[in-house]
C-alpha cells in the first residue's frame, strides 16, 4: 500500500510539501499541484485519516450528549443533528447518558481530554456546580433544550413560556376554568417556564374563577400514567383539562384514561407538548404544542461552529425557537362546571 513518502518520490516534492498540500495549509503552482494528484492517482494512495486530523490539530468530530436516545424527541433531535454533520463532513460521537450525572461527568472528562471538536449536551435534569465547571472547561459548547445553570456557552430552547401560554389561552377560551398541569419541576426551565406561560395564557382570557392544580415530576409515560390515575381517583371536582407537558407524558396519560372508558374530549380534555411522536394518529388526534426539534437540532450544530469565547465571561444570551399550537381533536368546552 502506498503511503506519503512513494508520493512525494513520484511527484518529486517533499513529503512535507505533500502532506500541507493535502490539509490545505499549502497553495502551489499548478504544475506542482497536478503532479502531487497525478502521483495519488497512479499509486491509488488513500490518507491517513488521524494522521491528517492530527496535523490540522482538529479531530473533525463532534461530541452529542443527550439522556435517552429511545424517545421521539432524543431521536429525532439526534437525527438532524447527524444530518447536518453529515452534510459539513464531519463525523457525530453520540453518548447517552441515561440521565445521570456521573455519567454526564465520565463523558463530559472524556471530551475535554480532545476527543472531539466541539459538544452539544442535553440534560434532563437540574445541573449543579460541577456539571457546569466541567462543561465550562469541556471547550467549544452548546447546552440546549434545558439550562445548566452557570454556563458559560451558548444556550438554544424552545419558547416554553410562549408553548404554556398558547395551550393555556386555547383551553381557557373553550371554557376551562379548573384545569391540570402535569409535568416539569421549577428546577428545570422547561417545567418553570411552561408553568408560568400556562397561568399566563389562562389568565389573560379568564382572570376570575380559575384553578390550577400542578402535578410535577419526570416526563416520562409512567409519570403520565401515575398522574392520570390520581386523575381518575377523584370521584368528583376533577379538573376539565389537562395539559401534559411531554409526548411520553401524553402517552401515558391517553393509555390509562383509556382502559378505564374515559372519554377525550367528553369526559376530560387534553393539550399535550412536543408533538415528535404520531400524536395526529391518536383517537382522537391531539392537540399540542409542537416543538421545531428538526431546527433545534440544526441549529445547534450551527451555534457550534460558529462558538467563540466570551472574553468577558459574561453568561451568553440565550436563543429561542418558536413553538406552534397545532389544534386537533382533543379539546371541547366542558360538559359540567368545575
Amino acid at each position: 500500500m502506498a503511503n506519503l513518502q512513494d508520493v512525494a518520490r513520484l511527484a518529486n516534492v517533499s513529503k512535507t510539501t505533500v502532506s500541507r498540500y493535502l490539509n490545505g495549509s499549502l497553495d502551489l503552482p499548478k504544475r506542482t499541484a497536478d503532479a502531487i494528484d497525478t502521483a495519488i492517482e497512479e499509486l491509488n494512495y488513500v490518507p491517513n485519516a488521524q494522521a491528517r486530523r492530527l496535523s490540522l490539530g482538529r479531530s473533525e468530530t463532534i461530541a452529542l450528549m443527550v439522556p435517552d436516545i429511545s424517545t421521539p424527541f432524543f431521536s429525532t433531535f439526534v437525527a438532524s443533528v447527524e444530518a447536518e454533520a453529515d452534510r459539513r463532513n464531519l463525523s457525530l460521537s453520540l453518548h447517552a447518558t441515561l440521565n445521570r450525572r456521573e455519567r454526564e461527568i465520565s463523558y463530559l472528562d472524556h471530551i475535554r481530554q480532545g476527543r472531539a471538536d466541539g459538544l452539544i449536551f442535553i440534560t434532563n435534569h437540574a445541573g449543579d456546580a460541577t456539571l457546569s465547571e466541567k462543561i465550562n472547561t469541556a471547550g467549544p459548547c452548546v447546552v440546549v433544550d434545558e439550562d445548566v445553570a452557570a454556563t458559560h456557552v451558548p444556550k438554544l430552547f424552545c419558547d416554553n413560556d410562549a408553548g404554556g401560554y398558547l395551550a393555556g389561552r386555547h383551553l381557557a377560551l373553550n371554557g376551562h376554568r379548573h384545569l391540570l398541569f402535569v409535568g416539569g419541576v421549577d428546577e428545570m426551565i422547561s417545567g418553570e417556564r411552561r408553568h408560568k406561560g400556562f397561568l399566563r395564557g389562562l389568565r389573560e382570557v379568564a382572570d376570575t374563577d380559575l384553578r390550577v392544580e400542578r402535578i410535577s415530576g419526570p416526563y416520562t409515560v409512567e409519570a403520565g400514567r401515575e398522574a392520570a390515575r390520581k386523575f381518575i381517583s377523584r370521584s368528583d371536582d376533577r379538573p376539565t383539562a389537562i395539559f401534559a407537558t411531554s409526548d411520553e407524558l401524553l402517552i401515558g396519560l391517553y393509555e390509562v384514561l383509556g382502559e378505564t372508558g374515559m372519554s377525550v374530549p367528553r369526559d376530560v380534555s387534553v393539550v399535550g407538548f412536543d408533538d415528535v411522536s404520531p400524536l395526529h394518529l391518536f383517537a382522537p388526534a391531539v392537540t399540542a404544542v409542537r416543538q421545531p426539534v428538526r431546527e433545534l437540532g440544526k441549529r445547534a450544530l450551527e451555534l457550534l461552529l460558529d462558538f467563540k469565547p466570551d472574553a468577558d465571561s459574561t453568561l451568553p444570551h440565550e436563543e429561542l425557537l418558536p413553538v406552534t399550537l397545532i389544534e386537533r381533536d382533543s379539546v371541547a368546552p366542558p360538559i359540567r362546571n368545575a
